[in-house]
């Protein structure tokens, strides 16, 4: 996937912005160093698209929705306690998404929690902060987002949020919130995605966000400089799986906001399949650019393998991890 083809995204596309973005326009082609700049001018036209993308709005169940458009998949609870968002988004989103908010209801802003602490799904912790937000997350998120974190993959230093944007309360492993007559459930993964990463689970209205455990449709960013791992992926997966009834809906961290079960069995399963054939390969001694020649991806890239992930780089993730 060429520069040209970045610049002409749909909206859609456009605002699946994690971090596996910036791969987009690099894999096996460009220099490591070509590569690299490349990165971090795309971290810049993320944070651009975020500033014109509409929001649009996905209602659920008990006053739970989701809203499209900034970063990854924002879930919403209004009521008399207030509103309390997962997720915050990218911050230049903030006149879309406060109408987007507008729209749900005119209860303040109060609770936000941060699935993890990737700059697509925290970046707009500041201005929901000044807004009313008490912001929690899980210990390790509070630790990425307090110093300058570098991702290896990018050759990118994210710099240290202000003290307010920092989750002021973290968890290490469950916790569990009553909001709006809501009964809230959080829960640690363990290294997946990343090292901080959780679910929330909305037990009433049977509603689960998996944050970016699951990517529905596409290929998953894994990033291995702040502790995720393929392994991790599908245990996540797997933990996903067992929290999840058949008519569960459940909000991954990008792809179509609105998945279920099946879906998310599906990129399990394509997740074990994937690491299993790259494993393979590397027990034979292939290096990762034989691996990526040898395409182990190639049952699913019609379907996963459509966007910024491509088929090339996410063998070279995978191999990574095996």
């Amino acid at each position: 996937m060429g520069s040209p083809k970045l610049h002409s995204m749909s909206r859609r596309g456009f605002c699946l912005c994690c971090v596996g973005a910036t791969f987009a326009a690099t894999a096996g082609w460009l220099s490591p160093r070509q590569a690299y700049a490349e990165a971090r001018g795309l971290v810049s036209l993320i944070k651009d698209s975020a500033a014109t993308s509409p929001i649009t709005t996905y209602k659920l169940r008990n006053n739970v929705s989701v809203l499209e458009g900034s970063g990854g998949n924002i879930a919403v609870l209004t009521g008399p306690d207030g509103k309390l968002l997962v997720d915050a988004g990218i911050g230049v989103s903030r006149p879309q998404l406060s109408k987007a908010l507008t729209e749900l209801g005119n209860e303040p802003i109060a609770h936000l929690i941060n699935t993890h602490w990737h700059f697509d799904h925290a970046d707009g912790n500041e201005w929901l902060h000044a807004a009313g937000a008490k912001i929690l997350a899980h210990e390790n998120t509070r630790k990425h987002l307090s110093v300058v974190q570098r991702v290896e993959d990018w050759d990118y230093n994210f710099l240290a949020l202000p003290a307010s944007a920092v989750p002021a309360q973290v968890f290490t492993k469950e916790h569990q919130l009553k909001l709006n007559g809501a009964s809230i459930a959080l829960k640690y993964y363990g290294p997946a995605h990343t090292d901080s990463d959780i679910s929330v689970m909305f037990a009433e209205a049977n509603v689960l966000h998996v944050g970016d455990t699951f990517w529905n449709g596409i290929y998953p960013f894994i990033d291995y400089s702040t502790g995720g791992s393929i392994d991790g992926m599908i245990a996540a997966s797997d933990a996903n799986l067992a929290a999840a009834k058949s008519d569960t809906i459940i909000i991954p961290g990008h792809g179509k906001p609105v998945s279920n079960k099946a879906e998310l069995q599906e990129f399990r399963d394509m997740l074990v399949a994937i690491r299993d054939n790259v494993g393979n390969l590397k027990k034979q001694g292939k290096t990762r650019d034989e691996a990526v020649a040898a395409k182990p991806t190639a049952a699913f890239d019609a379907k996963f393998g459509q966007f910024v992930i491509d088929p090339g780089f996410f063998t070279r993730l995978v191999y990574e991890g095996v």
